[in-house]
């Protein structure tokens, strides 16, 4: 009876001590809940929408999440990446922002700029660009000019690299490649996006100038046209 007695005790001590070690283990784990890891890269300002594939989801415990962990994939509409996303990270809200969208009296107007002299990987989605647009002067009859058709353009979107074939059109790939270009859209008003449509159908070349933050004063007038005869 001894012997049985100390065997019962030994079980609950045991069984007091696998509780015990259990509960501390879930005081420190908590519950779980539901996040996000990047399974592939993302480039900076890519639509995030367009890329749900990129995402795994995983769980973690709560008490461990941070704050600013993303936990539902609806958060990703209308949004882009701010910066580049790395494989294996955490998606968390600090990483993304809202696309930037036009405002009252404005419209969306998109145009191909050529890649290596008009946007250089510098421009991206809330930048500010100065849009110049040279005309040879051949067809008019009149002397080359350049003319700085729009100030301080907001970018609302950068897209894809383009193949340009030798007609000015875009394909995915093309035989003969005559450069290559990006489609950048815009948020203008009316006027504005008058000056750029005609400066895409008839200037030679259109070319984007980034304005650097805080630079946001207009171009006097005297200085939106140049030709090489009033160059002093």
């Amino acid at each position: 009876m001894v012997l049985l007695l100390l065997s019962v005790l030994c079980a609950l001590g045991a069984f007091a001590g696998v509780f015990s070690v259990v509960h501390d283990a879930e005081s420190k784990v908590g519950p779980e809940t539901t996040a996000y890891r990047l399974r592939a890269d993302i480039p900076a300002y890519q639509h995030l929408e367009e890329a749900r594939g990129s995402f795994e989801k995983i769980s973690m415990p709560r008490r461990w999440l941070p704050a600013t962990a993303v936990t539902d994939l609806a958060a990703l509409k209308g949004k882009i990446a701010v910066t580049p996303l790395r494989k294996g990270s955490l998606l968390q809200e600090d990483m993304i922002v809202s696309r930037p969208e036009v405002g009252p009296g404005q419209q969306e107007i998109a145009i191909m700029i050529d890649a290596a002299t008009g946007v250089a990987g510098k421009i991206n989605a809330g930048s500010k660009v100065n849009i110049y647009a040279t005309f040879d002067g051949k067809d008019q009859g009149t002397k080359p000019v350049s003319k700085v058709i729009v100030s301080n353009a907001r970018v609302i979107a950068v897209g894809r690299l383009k193949a340009l074939d030798r007609d000015g059109g875009t394909t995915a790939a093309t035989t003969r490649r005559a450069g290559e270009a990006v489609p950048i859209t815009f948020a203008l008003d009316t006027k504005d996006a008058q000056r750029v449509a005609y400066a895409e159908s008839f200037a030679s070349h259109v070319r984007l100038a980034l304005v650097a933050p805080g630079g946001d004063d207009e171009i006097s007038g005297g200085d939106r046209t140049y030709t090489l005869d009033g160059d002093k």
